[in-house]
């Protein structure tokens, strides 16, 4: 493709109807755009510097960051200054290419890069066997065993074999090189790639001028051994990054491109553009496929996958008027459908925004090593320098192997690395369990909470309640009385009458079992209505005139069962609906050494009543939300390190005044939840995982920053001090990146220490 058809292809993304598919309005930024991007041809965290100066040099570039580890790239720009293809353009010309996140095309060009890198390592592999193996005899061969002839022509054979590994498997590294040198800047592969053409040029030297001044000493074998290293770790780490980005990319692309859609004109459904849908459409789903929307089953039932959107890892059934979410999956029935949400509005949008948000951000310490990372490859390169000429005057081709050692084994990559690679595999496994980390960096900051503070309603418990007991009048019987407040209750959508619904239904399998006429509900009072010929109520003691006593039901809800002309049936005993396992969860976190709290607006007998059930000792109830916030404050002054739970509806200033928070995404739309861990299930267990992996991926950071900063301490000065040979040099590079990463998939699954039952 010609550089002008490169810009044509740039310029069909300047149509504002193609934005969507990329881009969304920012919500941080007035009047402009945010794109999420994928930048190919990365290799290192200077290349991640090099592309983010090349953008916010673009006029109406508000903000770009770009993730090292992830390959993706987050630009915030203004469309009344710029269109995307301007500053596509210029990652392009800085040496790279910004695609969608999004684009099809993206994971083929990914497995044909995989595909190459593989190829270029097995030719390095397979020329570097044979070098060794023409090398040998000159290690072996005593004084006068080798001809001078036959020496030549072993190291004739060398020099050709060694071409394919120069040409083809290093052809990368003396790209990017050259890239460096039209840009005038630095990346890690432009020492490797200086590394490379000294040795093979001093060493071809020797083949074809043996009495020069670099002597006729030839190390093709060490060339070819340190390439097949590098491409070695160069291939696993393009597998390991593959399997981390999979995660997010798997999510992305998971909308089907078309759809099933009714049309009213024809009477038939016809396959249009996904894109295309509108609220109040009608799909039909076949099995095998992916909901393109939220919306409601309108006919059918099936079981759906919701795994990659709330972490439920089982199937989930689904009937006629129930909600389905746009990304899950239909996995055994054909049905209809009525789009509810599309586009940005949906929550799958939502959490593809925030997932794609932790993959851009860069944690406090990567940012200090992506910093550090151009100046500390001038230091190499001077001290590569250096070395070179203070061993010239002894022996000039030594000088030379000295300055490729220290140029190869002091780059950077497992510093760079370090941070970013841990902390992104820890938050793709928490995605992956149903929790999304907006900002990496709080990742560090929950490592260090030690104490942690849950709102009552809608975090400990449920918005329902749930049927404690039933208290009876004499010649009644449990049934009947429940059967009797379920035909009232079947006609109010207050909580209340809901959960006793709810109760009859699970004891009987019917939503109702007797008839109810002439029925009237009193706002804050309660329900009349007509079963047989007696006139019923069921609600508050005053509006049923029942005269029962309360005894022993502190903070929970009495709802009473009476008849106007005989008096007082039943009394139903309301208890707040727990959460799975809230007791197993703060039991946890104290034997982590986590201090738990709980702040609630409600009333003082209805969260004490909780708090005992679930263990938690200290409470404080009737709290406002500046309230909870001063609480926090005072917590926060004396030294600790608070983390709040809320459902995200009325606990935002304590959310933002926290130092990690959480919220329950069912409660809110994702878009306006600002917390910094957003819990896409029911399952308060996900915050004590996420603590707990926190912890884990802190210390494995520290492992990996440790490994980096001894490996670079102990190699360099063996490297200046002509110690180290270049082949060795290679190994030790290639080993150190490989091993930082190998330490950092360690968190692509949770430890069994992470795990409730």
């Amino acid at each position: 493709m010609t550089h002008d058809d490169e810009k044509a292809v740039l310029r069909v993304l300047d149509d504002p109807q193609e934005w969507s598919a990329f881009s969304r309005p920012s919500s941080d930024t007035m009047g402009c755009w945010e794109s999420s991007v994928v930048i190919e041809g990365m290799h290192c965290a200077a290349c991640s510097l090099t592309i983010e100066e090349a953008l916010n040099r673009v006029p109406g570039v508000v903000s770009a960051q770009v993730g090292s580890a992830s390959h993706r790239a987050k630009i915030v720009w203004s469309d009344k200054q710029v269109k995307p293809s301007v500053w596509m353009q210029a990652v392009r010309e800085s040496g790279y290419r910004a695609v969608p996140a999004n684009d099809t095309f993206a994971s083929d060009r990914r497995k044909q890069e995989t595909r190459q890198a593989l190829w270029r390592w097995l030719v390095a592999l397979f020329c570097m066997m044979q070098v060794m193996m023409y090398a040998y005899p000159a290690y072996i061969a005593q004084p006068g065993d080798l001809t001078l002839e036959s020496e030549h022509l072993l190291r004739w054979a060398s020099w050709v074999i060694s071409l394919p590994v120069i040409v083809f498997s290093c052809g990368p590294f003396f790209r990017n090189a050259l890239r460096d040198i039209r840009q005038r800047t630095l990346s890690m592969d432009f020492p490797v790639a200086l590394g490379m053409a000294i040795t093979f040029l001093m060493s071809t030297a020797g083949t074809f001028e043996p009495d020069g001044i670099f002597g006729h000493e030839v190390y093709f074998d060490s060339l070819t051994m340190f390439v097949a290293f590098l491409l070695t770790g160069r291939w696993l780490e393009l597998r390991m990054r593959d399997r981390t980005a999979g995660a997010l990319e798997a999510l992305v692309n998971r909308l089907p491109d078309s759809v099933e859609r009714w049309n009213a004109t024809t009477a038939q459904f016809e396959r249009v553009a996904a894109r295309r849908l509108m609220v109040d459409d009608v799909l039909r789903v076949y099995p095998g496929e992916t909901f393109a929307a939220d919306g409601v089953l309108t006919e059918g039932s099936t079981l759906v996958d919701e795994s990659l959107l709330t972490g439920e890892s089982h199937p989930l059934p689904r009937g006629v008027g129930e909600k389905i979410l746009s990304g899950s999956h239909n996995l055994s029935g054909t049905v209809q459908m009525r789009v509810q949400q599309v586009g940005d509005s949906t929550r799958f949008a939502q959490i593809v925004t925030l997932m794609e948000s932790a993959a851009t951000t860069k944690p406090q310490s990567a940012m200090l090593a992506d910093r550090l990372a151009k100046p500390f490859l001038v230091g190499v390169l001077v001290a590569a320098a250096l070395a070179c000429m203070w061993w010239w005057g002894r022996d000039p081709g030594h000088a030379l192997m000295v300055a490729v050692a220290v140029l190869v084994v002091t780059c950077p990559c497992a510093l760079s690395l370090a941070t970013p690679a841990a902390m992104l595999a820890a938050a793709g496994t928490l995605a992956r369990h149903g929790v999304l980390v907006r900002r990496l960096q709080m990742l560090e900051s929950l490592a260090r909470v030690d104490t942690i503070i849950f709102d009552k309603t809608g975090t400990l418990t449920r918005d329902a309640m749930v049927l404690a007991d039933i208290q009876v009048q004499t010649g009644y019987t449990k049934e009947q009385v429940l059967a009797m407040a379920a035909a009232l209750a079947h006609h109010s959508l207050h909580p209340v009458s809901r959960s006793l619904v709810q109760a009859h239904q699970s004891a009987t399998g019917k939503d109702t079992t007797v008839q109810c006429d002439a029925v009237a509900e009193f706002s804050g009072q309660g329900i009349e209505g007509k079963i047989g010929t007696r006139t019923l109520r069921l609600g508050s003691a005053r509006f049923t005139q029942a005269d029962v006593r309360s005894a022993g039901h502190s903070g929970m809800s009495l709802v009473h069962l009476s008849d106007t002309e005989s008096g007082w049936i039943a009394t139903f005993v309301l208890q707040e609906d727990m959460r799975l396992h809230v007791a197993e969860v703060v039991t946890a976190l104290q034997d982590d050494g986590v201090e738990v709290r709980v702040l609630s607006g409600d009333r003082q007998e209805s969260v004490a009543q909780v708090a005992a059930r679930v263990g938690i000792a200290q409470f404080r109830a009737e709290c406002s939300p500046d309230d909870k916030l001063a609480v926090m404050r005072e917590l926060q002054t004396q030294g600790r390190c608070v983390a709040m739970v809320g459902d995200g509806l009325n606990d935002g200033p304590v959310l933002a005044g926290a130092n990690v928070s959480f919220a329950f995404g069912l409660g809110v739309p994702l878009a306006h939840a600002k917390a910094d861990f957003v819990i896409l299930g029911e399952q308060l267990v996900s915050v004590v995982q996420a603590l707990r992996l926190s912890r884990r991926t802190l210390r494995i950071v520290r492992q990996n920053l440790w490994w980096a900063l001894v490996y670079n301490a102990a190699c360099v000065p063996l490297a200046v001090a002509g110690l180290l040979p270049a082949w060795l040099a290679g190994l030790g590079m290639a080993s150190s990146s490989l091993l930082v990463v190998l330490n950092a998939m360690r968190l692509a699954r949770l430890a069994h220490a992470e795990k409730i039952k």
